[in-house]
């Protein structure tokens, strides 16, 4: 079966990701330079601000060498685990928080294997040198990271390191797969076709632009003769379990990549884990808790940080609190009740940043104009009834530090999904919205670092039903580095 119509492929990528040009390795060797760089500038830096610029300083200890070796074999170990931990990874650059979870990895084990080799040899090597070393060393790969990060999203806008994929399986599955990565070309999948069931074709209006290369048992000599990279196996209802298997054997040796869409979606690595059965690759999910160990160290942990924050801000906050008061007339703070864990309602706090009628003009703007394809929330470009300062303060996110208090109290915690209005939540219609309330409501969350205003009501609810089910502690880190670089740039708040 040829292309829909005849129509030529447009390739939105010219290099391929894979071989020896292609755009992956060229990106990993990038990333190993300036590994290099980094960790070498860090750890030389430690060393002189620790102990100066004598490099013969030596350790503590019988036998031990001095700390210009140590710097050398901590760099080349802490580099070296950067590879092992897999965090230049073509496959997990770009998109979600595996490569910089990789990076935390990498430390923490650069880390450990100093301790221990301290503790069997007894050489003390110092933990002020190793306590500035280590940390300043993290953040510093991260931002770097995040740099490169930055440019791959520009490049991937443009239409560039992508990997070219064919979609094969059910049209019903398939539909919504290709939906999904075309909502997120940062992912760097760019679908070129699909393979469906003999006598299918796709028939919603958005998936016309969308070739059908042919059918299912041509998708193997369909990927070949398209040059695509992957083929990306969206389902099973239609093949059996040999032909599914029979397509990974006629990919053998073609450099063309098998990936699988397991039914079960939106769900975090930690939650799943494999073992074989008879050849069968069988996926078990945990079922989500919302219980135990590590929700007493969140709560633990999102009230230190709220009182350190509320400890360092308050002069800042009194700042803002004396600008709010002179451009407007009114309270300084805006209190508004929400629905929190477990459907219980609270008073959320704000720095007030429109005037004191906002509430009573509500409807008739929600009248005027609602969000683009959002029929819950309401959000305006250009909203009337923000203030001057007001304006200024929700572009920086600065009307939510109040928020921390509501953390301090145990309302909220630092991150989470976002907390609804009583009257959203009269609205919702789906019982599987309601999941949100099984954890506390969020200051930041990854509604905030995916978008915050510009996000549908629809896909809101996808990212905060994933936080709830699949939220763990080095995750909600990653949020919280993703939300500085989403309010220093100001992306979707308004």
């Amino acid at each position: 079966m040829k292309a829909m119509g005849g129509e030529a492929l447009r390739r939105a990528s010219k290099q391929r990701m894979f071989g020896t040009r292609g755009w992956a390795r060229k990106y990993e060797a990038r990333l190993f330079l300036t590994d290099v760089v980094v960790v070498a500038l860090v750890m030389v830096g430690a060393h002189a601000v620790r102990f100066g610029w004598d490099p013969f300083v030596g350790v503590t200890g019988d036998d031990s060498p001095a700390y210009w070796q140590v710097t050398v074999i901590v760099a080349a170990l802490w580099v070296l685990q950067l590879g092992w931990t897999r965090s230049r990874e073509a496959l997990v650059l770009g998109h979600g928080p595996q490569e910089f979870q990789r990076v935390l990895l990498a430390s923490w084990h650069t880390f450990t294997i100093v301790a221990i080799v301290g503790f069997l040899t007894q050489w003390h090597v110092s933990r002020g040198y190793l306590l500035f070393a280590i940390p300043l060393g993290t953040i510093a790969l991260a931002v770097y990271r995040a740099a490169w990060r930055a440019w791959m999203h520009t490049q991937r806008d443009r239409g560039e390191l992508l990997a070219q994929v064919i979609v094969v399986g059910p049209m019903l599955t398939s539909q919504q797969l290709i939906r999904r990565i075309q909502r997120s070309p940062r992912a760097g999948y760019s679908v070129i076709g699909a393979c469906l069931p003999a006598g299918h074709r796709f028939v919603d209006e958005d998936m016309q632009d969308v070739p059908l290369l042919g059918t299912l048992d041509e998708a193997a000599e369909v990927a070949k003769r398209e040059d695509a990279e992957y083929v990306l196996l969206s389902g099973t209802d239609a093949m059996s379990l040999r032909e599914s298997r029979q397509l990974g054997w006629e990919l053998e040796g073609t450099d063309i990549g098998l990936i699988v869409a397991p039914a079960m979606v939106d769900v975090a690595g930690p939650r799943v884990s494999m073992s074989p059965v008879e050849g069968l690759p069988l996926l078990h999910v945990d079922i989500p808790r919302f219980e135990g160990g590590k929700y007493y160290l969140k709560e633990i942990g999102d009230r230190l940080a709220a009182f350190t924050l509320l400890a360092l801000g308050a002069l800042p906050m009194l700042v803002v609190a004396a600008l709010i008061k002179i451009t407007s007339p009114g309270p300084v703070f805006f209190r508004q009740e929400r629905i929190g864990r477990d459907h219980e309602p609270f008073a959320m706090l704000k720095f007030r940043s429109m005037y004191v009628d906002a509430e009573k003009r509500l409807e008739e703007l929600r009248e005027r104009q609602r969000a683009e394809g959002n029929e819950v929330l309401f959000k305006m470009k250009d909203d009337p009834r923000v203030t001057s300062i007001g304006r200024l303060l929700r572009r920086f996110s600065v009307d939510e530090v109040p928020q921390l208090i509501n953390v301090l109290k145990g309302d909220m915690s630092i991150v989470g999904p976002r907390p609804p209005l009583r009257s959203e939540v009269d609205q919702w219609d789906d019982a599987r919205v309601a999941r949100r309330q099984l954890v506390k409501p969020g200051i930041t969350g990854l509604w905030q670092v995916s978008g915050r205003s510009d996000l549908s009501w629809d896909e809101s609810v996808r990212l905060d039903l994933y936080y709830t089910e699949n939220w763990s502690l080095a995750g909600d880190a990653i949020i919280v580095l993703r939300t500085v670089g989403a309010i220093l740039f100001g992306r979707g708040a308004y």
